[in-house]
């Protein structure tokens, strides 16, 4: 393991953290996207901390950027250093009354087109203090090496690492369009499911997930045979709308369609399994005073 030599030397924190973001993320543009860093800033941050180190920390090639063995032995002693600092710095800033500073975000697009476009209006103004950077993508953001502050996810969290608060819940709907109706008929009952076009999320583990229903007391799951397999909730929704086929729904998606009478709901005597919607940030002692702030909100 390489050691290094004791110097009388200021190690600057800004050259560490730029240190540790493109050694996680292994790229100096992504560790600048993620700091908010022009990527000069972040070469001239490394240059500098390997200068005041007097040894290379990283192999760069046109493709790639590796770690070289004092890289690695930095990069085992700086998380635990500036998970320290971070900590003692969002502990100082939970002491002030006032939001403040930039909030990264994280969400699915569909939530952050539909539900917090329309709710962060109303934060924004009670909270005038605080900047919003909103990331919506249909992968889920790692939200230690990407610098997120909070993220809004759906379904259950298996990241036991991660705080999480549960928000509530979203109503699904089964939901087809009239010319897909009237093209293949109107289903009688969700047995008839199976016999008919689905349009879904992606498959999981190479297979679709059965829906599951209940209805008085009585629960059950109906195996589907998608036509379609879509990685994005929207999507699904216009596909739906366009009259591929029968498609399972969230409610915030779907409601002014059922309303306005583009799309029919199926089945409303048996109720869809509901999706748990939950915030989650990183695990740490205090939060920022503008993420209890958000939390707060949109419990």
């Amino acid at each position: 393991m390489p050691k290094f030599a004791t110097v009388n030397l200021m190690i600057d924190l800004n050259s560490l953290r730029a240190f540790e973001k493109v050694a996680v993320l292994r790229s100096f543009t992504a560790a600048a996207r993620a700091l908010g860093l022009p990527k000069s800033n972040v070469s001239r941050l490394i240059a500098k901390l390997e200068a005041d180190l007097g040894t290379r920390l990283f192999q760069r090639t046109t493709r790639d950027v590796t770690l070289t063995l004092t890289g690695e032995a930095l990069l085992e002693r700086c998380a635990a250093i500036l998970a320290s600092v971070s900590d003692a710095v969002d502990y100082v800033d939970s002491l002030g009354s006032e939001p403040r500073g930039l909030l990264r975000i994280s969400a699915g697009i569909g939530f952050g087109i539909n539900v917090l476009a329309e709710q962060l209006p109303e934060f924004l103004l009670r909270y005038p203090n605080v900047a919003i950077a909103l990331d919506l993508e249909t992968r889920q953001a790692d939200l230690v090496a990407e610098g997120i502050d909070v993220a809004v996810r759906m379904g259950p969290m298996p990241d036991s690492s991660m705080m999480s608060v549960k928000l509530g819940t979203i109503r699904r709907y089964v939901c087809a369009a009239p010319s897909y109706l009237a093209r293949r008929g109107m289903p009688e009952s969700i047995d008839d499911l199976a016999h008919h076009d689905t349009v879904e999320m992606q498959l999981h583990q190479g297979r679709a997930r059965p829906w599951s229903f209940a209805r008085n007391g009585e629960v059950r799951e109906i195996k589907t045979k998608p036509r379609v397999c879509v990685n994005e909730a929207l999507t699904v929704h216009r596909l739906v709308l366009n009259g591929v086929g029968i498609g399972l729904l969230s409610g915030y998606i779907c409601a002014p369609e059922i309303n306005n009478g583009r799309l029919v709901q199926l089945f409303p005597d048996w109720h869809p399994s509901s999706i748990d919607v939950s915030i989650i940030f990183p695990s740490r002692r205090e939060l920022a005073p503008a993420v209890r702030a958000f939390a707060d909100y949109m419990k």
